[in-house]
């Protein structure tokens, strides 16, 4: 089962296209991992975080109707990037913090597919725990004598 419904899938991917463009590009492999990446990372979430995810996406929706008469998805581009704007910088910090969040989905959505990690030259470290912990304990060592 999906962590969200095809709606909000629907949206995700406007606002996706809206803060990393190449995604509206994609071709359906692209799309299938890119929804595979978010859905495992929501997955992985509690049920309220994924709630929250889902409110979120709602109130982006939403919200504009009261400036703009429409919802997110049926502006123009440049007012979608307003809406966008408004809420990264919105002066209630849950929007804030929500709007960076919905952002992070995005990148990681579309950079952490193999296809664009190696168009940026991204090669990350998954045991990055590992080699934190090892310097950390090389450090120790060193400054014990």
């Amino acid at each position: 089962m999906s962590a969200l419904d095809d709606s909000q899938w629907a949206l995700l991917m406007a606002v996706a296209a809206r803060v990393t463009p190449e995604t509206a590009g994609l071709d359906d492999t692209g799309k299938r991992d890119f929804k595979g990446l978010i859905d495992t990372a929501l997955g992985q979430r509690p049920a309220a975080v994924q709630k929250q995810f889902g409110t979120l996406l709602k109130i982006v929706r939403l919200a504009p109707v009261f400036r703009y008469g429409k919802p997110f998805d049926k502006l123009s581009p440049q007012q979608q990037d307003a809406v966008l704007a408004w809420f990264q910088d919105a002066p209630v910090t849950l929007l804030r913090k929500g709007t960076w969040g919905l952002k992070a989905m995005v990148f990681m959505g579309y950079y952490g597919r193999p296809e664009a990690a190696a168009q940026v030259h991204w090669t990350p470290e998954f045991d990055g725990n590992t080699e934190l912990a090892r310097r950390h304990n090389e450090r120790i060592a060193g400054g014990a004598s």
